[in-house]
């Protein structure tokens, strides 16, 4: 059986930037399994922009060597705001590259305990022992499907995740739900490809962001009022900003500013697209039923309609029971609340040597967790927590 000191589950922006963390530590055989950047090469849409602003965009290295703009330098390739997702999927692979040249594409299929470690096997039945695992999964099974369309097939309702093109859609009527980013991009870009698009929305109305544009152009103004990676309102950036801070805020005031700074919004950019879409708001889906190859929707407000589709751009709900690769076993011992993992400051479970990264930890670090800025704080606190668990065992 192969070994590794430590085996990464997920080559996307948080288990690449933990690998480039990891390997700069002399002495640890790091291996990470996956397929770099596939959630955003093939679960999110052909001409998407990111919502988050360039200097939350980076993938992270303990150099600060392999930035977006180190990136464009060397490929010359230009890196605009807001950025391409093609652009950044090529960056990411990019980064890959350079910091994990080496990364075993096969997934993981199962992970259990094994000893003081971890026994991983691989789709093809070969199998490698690790002393620790960090999952880095991405999200894609946590994606939510209300239960009003749980009995509708694929071919009526899927969840925005579920494509990469939306070209399909040319000349169909399409109800998209939801009111963040997601849902209004992917009507703009549903539009965009000659579908007939109403976006359904529960809020009383659709949130833009930068109502107040100064106060992010403006710099004196901006570095008072927004941290960097620019998530959440005005003051309460710098604290997602700061997860250790954040998670030593009592637990109530947590899950209060926790959903306040990940409320569902729009970016000002994308509001011109989306003027020339339906929008309702103030309503909601209170059954959908399939009727001759379309899906008959009754609403909240007591009027329906009839459509081909209904993109689900409901978000994700995180419950790592989900993730298929976790043995049962694993999963009954570990502390779990709502769904999320127990972390300590080291990113690592209740089972010693099992760390989580990306959204999962979010409810230990708040939400900047569920954005690609906060791979650099959970690169540096999971390594730190591996090195210093290693030297004190040195010692001892």
């Amino acid at each position: 059986m192969a070994k590794c000191d430590v085996a990464i589950v997920g080559a996307g922006p948080y288990g690449l930037s933990a690998a480039a963390h990891l390997r700069a530590a002399n002495g640890l055989d790091i291996r990470v399994f996956g397929e770099p950047m596939s959630f955003w090469e093939r679960h999110m849409p052909k001409g998407m922009l990111l919502r988050s602003p360039l200097a939350g965009s980076h993938l992270s290295d303990p150099s600060r060597s392999l930035t977006l703009q180190a990136y464009q330098k060397k490929s010359g390739k230009q890196v605009t705001a807001p950025l391409p997702l093609y652009r950044f999927t090529d960056y990411g692979r990019w980064f890959q590259s350079q910091a994990v040249p080496d990364l075993d594409c096969r997934k993981v299929s199962l992970v259990e305990k094994n000893g003081t470690g971890f026994q991983l096997t691989l789709e093809d039945g070969e199998s490698w022992k690790a002393r620790r695992v960090i999952v880095a999964a991405g999200i894609v099974p946590f994606a939510w499907h209300p239960p009003e369309f749980s009995y509708l097939p694929f071919t009526l309702a899927s969840h925005a995740c579920e494509h990469c093109d939306l070209s399909r859609f040319a000349g169909k009527r399409v109800a998209v739900i939801g009111g963040g980013q997601s849902a209004l991009e992917s009507a703009a870009l549903l539009n965009e490809t000659g579908a007939e698009v109403e976006v359904l929305v529960r809020a009383p109305f659709v949130r833009w962001l930068w109502r107040q544009k100064w106060f992010h152009t403006f710099r004196p103004v901006a570095r008072l009022l927004y941290a960097p990676p620019d998530v959440g309102q005005a003051g309460l950036s710098h604290i997602v900003a700061r997860p250790n801070v954040f998670r030593r805020l009592p637990r109530s005031l947590q899950d209060r500013w926790g959903k306040r700074a990940i409320r569902a919004a729009g970016a000002a950019w994308l509001n011109p697209r989306c003027a020339p879409i339906r929008i309702s708001t103030g309503t909601s889906v209170v059954s959908a039923s399939p009727v001759a190859e379309q899906v008959v929707l009754k609403l909240s407000d007591g009027t329906e309609r009839r459509v081909d589709h209904v993109l689900l751009a409901t978000g994700y709900r995180v419950d790592v029971s989900r993730y298929p690769f976790l043995s049962g076993r694993m999963l009954e011992s570990m502390r779990r609340i709502n769904g999320y993992p127990q972390l300590d400051s080291g990113f690592q479970t209740s089972i010693p040597g099992l760390h989580f990264l990306g959204a999962p930890a979010a409810w230990s670090f708040g939400p900047l967790m569920r954005f690609v800025a906060g791979a650099e704080f959970a690169s540096l606190a999971v390594t730190r927590g591996i090195l210093g668990n290693r030297n004190s065992k040195r010692s001892s």
